[in-house]
């Protein structure tokens, strides 16, 4: 079985690893409430999807 012949620098490593960090989820501003909310999904605030309501909310 083949072996390193050298050990890995923690810089060589971490450039490997650079592609694996987090991002923020991309959101979009409700057409009807105006609040930030996931793009192709229904409005956890108002409830509205594609201009309709598809979902019962609490204040509505």
């Amino acid at each position: 079985m083949a072996l390193p012949k050298r050990r890995i620098s923690r810089t060589r490593r971490d450039k490997r690893r650079a592609h694996r960090a987090l991002r923020a989820p991309n959101t979009i501003k409700c057409p009807n409430c105006a609040k930030p909310m996931l793009s192709h999904r229904v409005c956890p605030e108002c409830g509205f999807y594609k201009g309709r309501q598809v979902v019962m909310t609490p204040e509505s």
